[in-house]
C-alpha cells in the first residue's frame, strides 16, 4: 500500500499521524521460525538484514505477514538513506502494518484493527521498532516532523482497508525533498574529480525518459567509482531522453539504475534545484519512476 502525496499538512477526524522513515520499504514473512523479507520489486532480501530476520523469527505469531521499513537511524534517531546505502550502522526494522497473523486475512480489517493486531505481534528490541505516532493533531505531528528534522508525515485513515497500489487513505506530507531518478547519462570530470563529473537524472513522463537536470554533489572518491564501474557495462552511444540534452562532454547509459535523490524544489521549467546524491536503489525498476503528483 502506497500514500499519496499532499502539499501541506491538515488536521483530520480518525485519521493518525505517523513519522515518514527514510530507507527501504520492506515485507516481511514470518512462517513458524522461517523468515523472509521481500522488497517492494519482489526481491528476497532476507540475507542482507540476517539480524533482522533473527528478530522476527522471535516473535510470537506462528504465521505473519506485516509490512515497514528498514532505515538506520543517526544520533538524533532521523532515519537516513545514504547511512543504510552505505551500510553506517545498525539496520532497524520500523513495523507500520499488520497484514496477516496466525491464519486470518487482516487487508479487509480496518486499520485500526490491523494496528492492535500488530502492537500484540511486534516486541519492540534493537532491530524491530512499531512506527512512531507524532501527534492526534495533523498539523502539530507535521511541527513535530519538521522541528525533528524528519522527512516527513504519513496521513492515515483508521478505517480505511489494505489495498495494493497508491491510496488516499494514506496520505504523505513531506518536510525534506527526496525522489527516486533514473540515470541517463554522466558528464566528464573536471578539476580534482576522478571519473565523472555529474550524473544526467531524469523520469518516466508518458513513456519516454524526461530529462530533469544533473547533480553533482553527495559523492566521496568511493562512490563515484563504484558508479563509474557499474556504467562501463551500461555505456550507449544514444542518449535514452526523449527531451534535449545539452551537455557537451555526456556520455549516456541504458536507463538501469535508479538513484535517491535530495533537492530544494522543482523549477518552473521543470528541473530540480540544488540536488544531492544520496545512493543508489534497487527496489524500484527504473520503469516505475515518474513524477508524483500532488492530491
Amino acid at each position: 500500500m502506497l500514500a499519496t502525496l499532499v502539499d501541506a499538512p491538515f488536521n483530520r477526524p480518525g485519521w493518525i499521524y505517523e513519522e515518514k522513515y527514510d530507507g527501504v520499504r520492506m515485507l516481511a514473512y514470518k512462517e513458524g521460525s522461517k523468515v523472509t523479507l521481500v522488497s517492494r520489486n519482489a526481491i528476497d532480501r532476507t540475507g542482507r538484514y540476517p539480524k533482522i530476520a533473527e528478530a522476527i523469527a522471535k516473535l510470537k505469531a506462528d504465521t505473519l505477514a506485516v509490512d515497514g521499513e528498514i532505515v538506520i537511524f543517526d544520533a538524533d534517531k532521523v532515519s537516513r538513506f545514504q547511512f543504510l546505502q552505505k551500510s553506517e550502522g545498525e539496520p532497524t526494522f520500523a513495523f507500520f502494518d499488520c497484514i496477516y497473523r496466525d491464519g486470518k486475512d487482516l487487508r479487509k480489517a480496518p486499520l485500526a484493527e490491523r494496528r492492535a493486531a500488530l502492537e500484540q505481534s511486534v516486541k519492540p528490541s534493537s532491530n524491530l521498532i512499531l512506527s512512531a505516532r507524532l501527534d492526534a493533531n495533523g498539523i502539530k505531528a507535521f511541527e513535530i516532523a519538521k522541528r525533528k528534522g524528519f522527512e516527513g508525515l504519513i496521513a492515515k485513515d483508521l478505517s480505511s482497508k489494505y489495498v495494493s497500489g497508491r491510496s488516499p487513505a494514506w496520505l504523505k506530507v513531506k518536510v525534506r525533498k527526496e525522489d527516486e531518478f533514473v540515470i541517463g547519462g554522466f558528464t566528464a570530470p573536471s578539476g580534482t574529480r576522478h571519473f565523472f563529473g555529474a550524473l544526467l537524472l531524469g523520469i518516466y513522463k508518458r513513456g519516454e525518459l524526461e530529462y530533469v537536470g544533473k547533480v553533482g554533489t553527495g559523492f566521496d572518491e568511493a562512490t563515484l567509482n563504484t558508479l563509474f564501474k557499474k556504467f562501463s557495462a551500461l555505456k550507449r552511444a544514444s542518449s535514452p531522453f526523449g527531451s534535449d540534452v545539452r551537455e557537451k562532454s555526456a556520455t549516456f547509459v541504458a536507463p538501469k539504475l535508479v538513484a535517491q535523490i535530495g533537492y530544494t524544489e522543482w523549477t518552473s521549467d521543470g528541473k530540480l534545484r540544488h540536488p544531492v546524491y544520496l545512493g543508489l536503489r534497487d527496489d524500484k525498476p527504473a520503469k516505475d519512476v515518474k513524477r508524483q503528483e500532488k492530491r
